[in-house]
């Protein structure tokens, strides 16, 4: 199948485009920079402004669109990426005659949480379900693997700042259920090919639900530290996140803080019944994103 990657030079849309080879599909990846690392067509497009999707879409069989922002930067907005790009790869797909959408979302996104993040992923998920394609929506939990952004920077962050103690933001007792990204790219490759999927949205999440405070540990455990972990008041961080987020170089914005503390956790049962996937463990691939800078027990 021809399959058309927008975003694809992103993370998940790497691992994704490298298995979709594997499996012999033809790839071509629009992003803003139209280059990467891997044997596809790479060509130049900007979803949020509509520019150079007409000719990435000519010619394909399936659009698989992947941009996502988690914070925005000058004018790089939630609205834009996950709104008006999703608008304009529509009508891409529409004037290309490609009947095949499949759209990545975010686990959470709903109207109504007054999270910026995730009111623009619900808004971009309607835009794909009113379209009269033939649509899968799927939404990933945090998303491990080597080279992830939350385990690898975030929590690595967290535990080796120059600190004697592990801040935890509240009790730590917040769910989330993260997925490795092979299992997401499996799930979207499945869901290019089974007409059972269409219509329909799908939460991915991994076989094992963690607390804030266990991700924290294991974390630790794999760096060889042993500094203790030193719990946040969660009225204080209300408090604090709000003045600090603003700042470039806040840790965290305000709309991460707060989807934070609603976590990230669903029942796997659906996603089953749907997809054939690895379910590959968290703790079997820590090592691999936290080896390259493991550090001396502290």
């Amino acid at each position: 199948m021809r399959v058309l990657l927008v975003g694809g030079s992103g993370y998940v849309g790497t691992h994704l485009a490298r298995h979709l080879l594997q499996l012999g599909h033809q790839v071509t990846v629009a992003s803003r920079r139209g280059e990467g690392p891997l044997k596809v067509r790479y060509v130049v497009a900007d979803a949020a402004r509509g520019e150079g999707l007409d000719e990435a879409a000519r010619g394909q069989e399936a659009l698989i669109y992947l941009v996502g922002i988690i914070r925005e930067r000058g004018d790089q907005t939630f609205h834009q990426a996950h709104v008006e790009g999703v608008r304009h790869a529509l009508v891409a797909a529409q004037r290309a005659g490609i009947r095949r959408f499949v759209h990545m979302s975010a686990l959470g996104a709903t109207r109504g949480t007054g999270i910026r993040y995730f009111e623009t992923k619900a808004l971009g998920e309607e835009l794909v379900q009113q379209s009269g394609l033939d649509w899968t929506v799927l939404r990933p939990s945090l998303i491990f693997g080597e080279g992830d952004e939350f385990f690898g920077k975030i929590l690595r962050g967290l535990v080796t700042a120059p600190l004697p103690f592990i801040p935890l933001i509240g009790d730590g007792r917040f769910p989330f259920r993260p997925i490795w990204v092979g299992d997401v790219a499996a799930a979207f490759a499945q869901a290019l090919e089974r007409p059972s999927t269409f219509y329909r949205s799908y939460n991915l999440v991994g076989p094992k639900e963690y607390t804030f405070r266990q991700l924290l540990l294991l974390v630790r455990e794999a760096l060889g530290s042993r500094k203790p972990l030193l719990s946040i008041p969660l009225a204080l961080m209300d408090l604090l996140v709000p003045l600090l987020s603003p700042l470039p170089f806040s840790p965290i914005t305000l709309d991460q803080y707060r989807q934070l503390k609603l976590g990230n956790t669903a029942n796997p049962t659906y996603m089953r019944q749907a997809f054939s996937l690895e379910e590959r463990s968290l703790e079997a691939e820590l090592p691999v994103i936290l080896k390259r800078r493991r550090q001396p027990a502290a």
